[in-house]
């Protein structure tokens, strides 16, 4: 399934019915009084989020989304049927804009969230109410109100605890493929992921936390280049940022320039991404010597004055640590 983070729909409301204009004609009643009844209420259309979904997509080619108009009121005082209301379903996380003000109306992060977005449009009134001491025969009825209509804009922002950031062939799907059941496409070449995966890690029991795998990010991605500027949005809404650079690298001032290109990116971003709970790991420590390894995460982390972990998703190592540190930090934030 295509991944889908940006939609534009226009929503309407149904419109009520109208009222009924009719007189009780029945044997023996030839003149009888005014009897027509109300139209029913336009549908209503409502958004809902579920964790069932991850993307928009579902809503890709439907551009517009209306709701059934109410039915006209009958004779014999009898109204109008109401009409059904529509549920459009979006994945948790997802911000609803107004198209012509860019105001946020809301931003569904609890599963199950329901929201009014139009209203329909109320039945009009038959006959039978317009009766007045002076209009014992009124010949009109009310027509039905027209529903609300609206221009959306549904933005997804992924919900997820840690986002794992770095190059593409940091090791970023094969990490998150090892702590939880994500099955990503893994190839040694750049841009292999071309979506967010999200997964569920659980550390024991009763601890577990959501991780996001963002893909895509080149020094450039802030201003569009690549595929980071259409996923840093999702990075927005993590608690802790964990970033993953290559140690087959290998030169100091290599490693020293991805890991500052990549946090170029996200203060250019803005939304003050830069300023998250950050852990540093070196990946693939399994494909260079152990005194190797340790020697450039010393020097590393000597440069950027924080611990740098490192991590083989292959072999395990580092694996517990880095999973303990990040549940720690987690309860910080708690």
């Amino acid at each position: 399934m295509k991944f889908v983070d940006e939609i534009d729909i226009f929503v309407k409301a149904g419109n009520g019915g109208n009222g009924c204009v009719s007189f009780r004609r029945e044997k023996f009643i030839p003149k009888g009084g005014p009897d027509g009844g109300n139209g029913g209420r336009g549908g209503n259309v409502y958004i809902v989020a579920t964790s069932q979904i991850s993307t928009l997509s579902d809503l890709r080619y439907k551009k517009v989304i209306q709701a059934p108009n109410g039915e006209k009121g009958k004779g014999k005082d009898k109204y109008g049927k109401n009409a059904d209301d529509v549920y459009i379903k979006v994945p948790v996380g997802t911000i609803i804009r107004d198209k012509e003000t860019g105001e946020i109306l809301f931003d569904l992060v609890e599963d199950g969230k329901k929201v009014l977005i139009v209203k329909g449009g109320r039945g009009g009134r038959g006959n039978m109410h317009f009766v007045s001491s002076t209009r014992q025969s009124p010949y009109y009825a009310e027509e039905g109100k027209p529903g609300e209509e609206r221009h959306l804009v549904l933005e997804l922002k992924l919900l997820a605890d840690v986002g794992i950031i770095g190059y593409p062939n940091a090791g970023k799907s094969t990490f998150i493929s090892v702590i939880s059941n994500v099955k990503p496409k893994i190839s040694d070449y750049p841009f292999t992921t071309l979506t967010p995966n999200l997964g569920v890690v659980n550390t024991d029991e009763t601890r577990s936390f959501v991780v996001a795998d963002i893909p895509g990010l080149i020094e450039g991605a802030a201003n569009g280049k690549g595929l980071g500027i259409q996923f840093l949005k999702h990075i927005e809404r993590t608690k802790i940022l964990l970033h993953l650079i290559d140690i087959t690298i290998s030169d100091i001032n290599a490693l020293t320039e991805s890991y500052t290109r990549i946090r170029r990116e996200l203060s250019n971003f803005g939304g003050n991404i830069d300023s998250k709970p950050e852990l540093i790991c070196l990946t693939k420590v399994d494909t260079v010597e152990k005194e190797v390894a340790v020697d450039l995460a010393i020097q590393l982390g000597e440069r950027l004055g924080k611990k740098v972990y490192l991590l083989s998703s292959v072999t395990g190592e580092g694996v517990k640590e880095i999973l303990n540190t990040v549940v720690t930090l987690l309860d910080k934030q708690a």
